[in-house]
C-alpha cells in the first residue's frame, strides 16, 4: 500500500486528520449552514437561502443577513410576498444583494412552481434551478437533508491540496478525488471543519503552521511563507 506523510496511507490520513480537527475546532465559530441548523432546525429551504446569501460575501456578514430574513420569511412563499426592493433592504449589507434579493424571488417562484414549494433532494433537480451551482446544492444535500455530499468551497480546495490528499485545480476536481479517497460517512464533516480550520489557521497566505494541530501530517504543499 501506497505509503505518504507520517507513514499513513491516504484515506488513514484523511481520517486521522478529521479525527484531530474535529477536536481542534470546538471553540471555533461554526459556519453559518451550522448555525442555522442549530438555530431554526434542518430546514433545506433557510440552508439554500442562507447559501445563496453566502455566496461572495463573508459569513459574518451573510449570517445576521440570513438571521433578519428568516424573522420575516421562512417559506417560498413568504420570500415572494415581499417586494423585491424591501428584501433588498433586509439582506443589506451581503454581496450583490439587489442581485440577490430578485434571485431569491426567482429560486422560491421556481420551486413553488416546479417542487410544490419544496426543494428537491437530489442534485440533478437542485442544480436545475437558475443560480444553484453543485457547491450550493450539495451543502443543501448535506446539512439541509443529511444526506452524504461533499461541498467544495475556497477552503475546502485550497486546503485539501496543500495536504496532498488531492492533486486538482478546480472544486470540481477536488470534489471528485475527495468522493473517491474518503468514505462517505466523513463527507458532511470534512467541509465545514475545513471552513473553519482555513478561516482561523490555515489561511490562504502565510498559514499559521506553528499552532496548527495537523501540521506533522501536512507537507505543506505550495506553502511559501508560514507563521
Amino acid at each position: 500500500m501506497k505509503k505518504s506523510v507520517a507513514g499513513l496511507d491516504q484515506e488513514a490520513r484523511a481520517i486521522r486528520i478529521i479525527t484531530i480537527l474535529r477536536q481542534a475546532t470546538k471553540n471555533m465559530v461554526e459556519p453559518a449552514s451550522v448555525f442555522i441548523v442549530k438555530q431554526f432546525g434542518r430546514d433545506p429551504f433557510l440552508i439554500l437561502i442562507s447559501c445563496l446569501l453566502s455566496l461572495r460575501t463573508r459569513d459574518t456578514v451573510s449570517l445576521p443577513a440570513s438571521v433578519k430574513l428568516f424573522e420575516v420569511a421562512k417559506t417560498p412563499e413568504e420570500i415572494l410576498k415581499i417586494p423585491i426592493p424591501k428584501l433588498a433592504s433586509l439582506i443589506y449589507p451581503v454581496g450583490f444583494y439587489r442581485r440577490k434579493a430578485i434571485q431569491l424571488h426567482s429560486v422560491s417562484k421556481d420551486l413553488i412552481d416546479r417542487f410544490g414549494g419544496n426543494v428537491p433532494a437530489t442534485m440533478d433537480e437542485l442544480v436545475s434551478i437558475k443560480g444553484i451551482g453543485p457547491k450550493t446544492a450539495n451543502l443543501v444535500l448535506g446539512q439541509g437533508f443529511g444526506i452524504p455530499a461533499l461541498c467544495v468551497d475556497t477552503h475546502v480546495h485550497r486546503i485539501s491540496n496543500r495536504l496532498g490528499l488531492v492533486t486538482s485545480k478546480t472544486p470540481q476536481e477536488t470534489e471528485k478525488q475527495l468522493k473517491e479517497l474518503l468514505p462517505a460517512k466523513y463527507w458532511i464533516d470534512y467541509n465545514h471543519l475545513l471552513v473553519m480550520w482555513g478561516q482561523n489557521i490555515c489561511v490562504p497566505i502565510s498559514p499559521f503552521c506553528s499552532k496548527c494541530a495537523i501540521s506533522d501530517l501536512c507537507p505543506k504543499i505550495g506553502v511559501k511563507r508560514r507563521r
